[in-house]
């Protein structure tokens, strides 16, 4: 499971996104992430759009797998629906 977070300095939820990612990496073997501070990569929110193909307003925005699932929220609620933090 690779998942992939965009993310700000300053943001608050980016941290705990980046946090949760790590406790996953930290008991399961199958999950990697990578952080990417979108003001360093130059990656604007309209970039991000495309992408996912949604109008977005906030960050973090967090795929897994390739797959859009959201900001923290939604990420949080996907760990805890799929028992994600139980040991693989």
């Amino acid at each position: 499971m690779f998942t992939v977070i965009f993310g700000r300095p300053g943001c608050p939820f980016c941290v705990r996104a980046q946090e949760l990612a790590e406790s996953l990496s930290d008991v399961r073997d199958d999950f990697s992430y990578r952080y990417i501070d979108i003001h360093k990569e130059g990656i604007s929110k309209a970039d991000m759009e495309k992408t996912i193909g949604k109008p977005v307003e906030t960050v973090p925005q967090i795929f897994v797998d390739e797959k859009h699932i959201g900001g923290f929220t939604e990420f949080n609620q996907y760990v805890n629906d799929n028992a994600l933090l139980t040991p693989a």
